[in-house]
């Protein structure tokens, strides 16, 4: 039995406060998105929070209570803890969106249609979003690429294709 695909919106940063706030790093279009799509769960899916924000306190940030959460202590013993949703309770990606999740798996093709592999994972460590290729015919390893519209120039979810410069991937000798 598969588990319901899910979405990491967020995850705890440290407690705010004394009355058990915490601060959250959202990984959402807008702050506050974090808390709507209903109960968020951790990744083991052992605990839920009922999120309410309490302030954007930008760069990503949010402050929020949960009834869950009562303590500081509570709250810091959270830090690093992701928060998830089911993939069902977001809304559909409007025509020509999609979210990061959705090209993991995609196959990899250069400007000429060579195969480069397949994308493996989407991050952001801060200074914008890298797409991990793995299975690069002659490539060992594996290669980030930015996630920009000059190394990433075409993208066909329905094709479950996208299109990376070759010069993206090679390393200089």
């Amino acid at each position: 039995m598969s588990e319901t695909p899910r979405v990491c919106l967020g995850a705890f940063a440290g407690a705010h406060g004394v009355k058990g706030h915490t601060k959250i790093k959202t990984f959402t279009e807008t702050p506050d998105g974090v808390a709507a799509y209903g109960p968020v769960e951790t990744e083991d899916r052992a605990r839920s929070f009922t999120l309410a924000i309490v302030k954007v306190i930008g760069d990503g940030f949010v402050i929020a209570s949960a009834p869950e959460i009562e303590s500081r202590e509570d709250a810091e013993a959270l830090k690093g803890v992701q928060l998830y949703v089911d993939r069902s309770a977001l809304p559909s990606p409007e025509e020509d969106e999609f979210y990061l999740d959705d090209l993991v798996g995609l196959n990899v093709f250069d400007e000429d249609g060579a195969a480069l592999g397949v994308v493996k994972a989407v991050y952001n460590f801060g200074a914008g979003d890298l797409i991990e290729l793995a299975n690069i015919p002659g490539v060992k390893g594996l290669r980030l690429v930015p996630f920009t519209k000059e190394a990433v120039p075409e993208i066909r979810i329905s094709q479950k294709k996208i299109t990376v410069a070759r010069s993206a991937i090679e390393t200089p000798d």
